[in-house]
């Protein structure tokens, strides 16, 4: 039997507050766009089953016009290829916290052939096929007793779904989700194990694969920078998986970072300029970071910020990552003069005081997503002084 694995669709994705001819964010038509691809490409493929493995939607409300074209792309699909079974599961941006407020998902399993599981774990069977899934949508994963997690002893192919977190994967994405312990899933049980939430493509056993995100829509995308996206084709006879890179032609791209330290402000334009300028077919419409270390603020305030607004005009989304010197403190200190920065003070916290609800959250990860948005607006406070 053929499959195609997808997952981490995050439909109505939003970023930049740029628009495209039709009014519609550049970043959600990008999204949109990679979606349609995996359709078209597994048209091609005819597999028998299509697994969907969570997040269809970014958010728990998806506007009308994203879930709108998700209907018509699933319907055109099914009409493509009418002996494909697509089975859907809930992930956690597709799930609300009460299950009486009901989940969007619903609505696809009106198109026939699309089966959708949101709350509870479920068993489909395919008797045409000889195979069953077992579904375990991000809701089923949140409770203190959990579903086993069996094959079924009567189905010729067995196949597991679940929208989770793996434990041998500790990242920061992991906040929020369900983690699967080791234990709790054995592959060698199942002919595939489909998986959904971590958005880079992973194989954790030859039958057991996250396919990750189809576009860079996680909080860190510059992590994925230059990882492909894609989606897995596998045959459970043979237990042969293929990745199929996918045609993402929004470039993210997360330059080297250029070290400022005792350099003029006029030094480090040019710096910035040979950066910028350096990019392989230019900065245009692409998503570019470029960070800055050691760069005292009265630097930055001196920076030519009119030729930084015309490379932010450029690009789809330029970040100036600019990071002061940094300042080492005793946190200890009580003295006069020596208090701890706002930098230290959240790192110190979420290092030493702050308790998690996910125990595998990756601290460091987190530390340093905190930092980030701090310089941010810190870079935001030091344009509008300039302005």
């Amino acid at each position: 039997m053929k499959l195609v694995h997808t997952a981490d669709l995050h439909l109505g994705y939003r970023a930049y507050h740029r628009t495209d001819a039709r009014g519609i964010n550049i970043r959600e038509a990008d999204v949109a766009g990679a979606f349609r691809e995996v359709l078209d490409r597994t048209l091609e493929i005819k597999p028998d089953l299509l697994l969907v493995a969570g997040d269809v939607f970014h958010t728990v409300r998806p506007s009308n016009a994203a879930i709108a074209d998700a209907f018509r792309q699933f319907s055109r699909f099914r009409q493509g290829s009418p002996d494909t079974q697509v089975l859907i599961i809930a992930g956690n941006h597709d799930s609300p916290r009460a299950a009486e407020t009901g989940n969007i998902l619903r609505l696809f399993s009106e198109i026939p052939g699309v089966h959708v599981v949101h709350h509870e774990p479920r068993r489909l069977t395919f008797p045409q096929l000889g195979t069953s899934v077992l579904c375990l949508p991000h809701n089923s994963l949140m409770v203190e007793t959990r579903h086993a997690i069996e094959p079924d002893s009567e189905a010729e192919t067995n196949i597991l779904m679940a929208h989770a977190a793996h434990e041998r994967l500790k990242l920061i994405s992991h906040y929020g989700a369900a983690v699967l312990p080791s234990d709790e899933i054995k592959p060698e049980q199942w002919d595939y194990i489909a998986l959904g939430h971590y958005h880079l493509y992973e194989k954790l056993a030859p039958n057991m694969i996250y396919p990750g995100a189809i576009e860079r829509t996680s909080l860190d995308i510059w992590s994925e920078a230059d990882k492909p996206k894609g989606f897995v084709e596998f045959e459970t006879k043979k237990g042969r998986a293929r990745f199929h890179e996918l045609d993402t032609p929004r470039m993210v791209i997360d330059l080297e970072p250029v070290l400022g330290h005792e350099l003029a402000p006029e030094q480090l334009d040019g710096a910035i300029e040979s950066a910028l300028d350096g990019v392989v077919g230019g900065i245009d419409g692409k998503i570019i970071r470029l960070r800055l270390f050691g760069v005292p603020r009265e630097v930055y305030r001196e920076l030519d910020h009119r030729k930084i607004r015309d490379y932010r005009t450029a690009a789809l989304h330029l970040h100036l990552d600019v990071r002061p010197p940094e300042v080492r403190r005793s946190e200890s200190s009580g003295a006069p003069g020596g208090r701890r920065s706002l930098r230290e003070e959240l790192s110190a916290f979420l290092k030493h005081h702050w308790k998690p609800e996910a125990d595998k959250l990756d601290r460091e990860a987190l530390i340093e997503l905190g930092l980030r948005y701090l310089q941010r607006a810190e870079e935001a406070e030091a344009l509008e002084s300039r302005d």
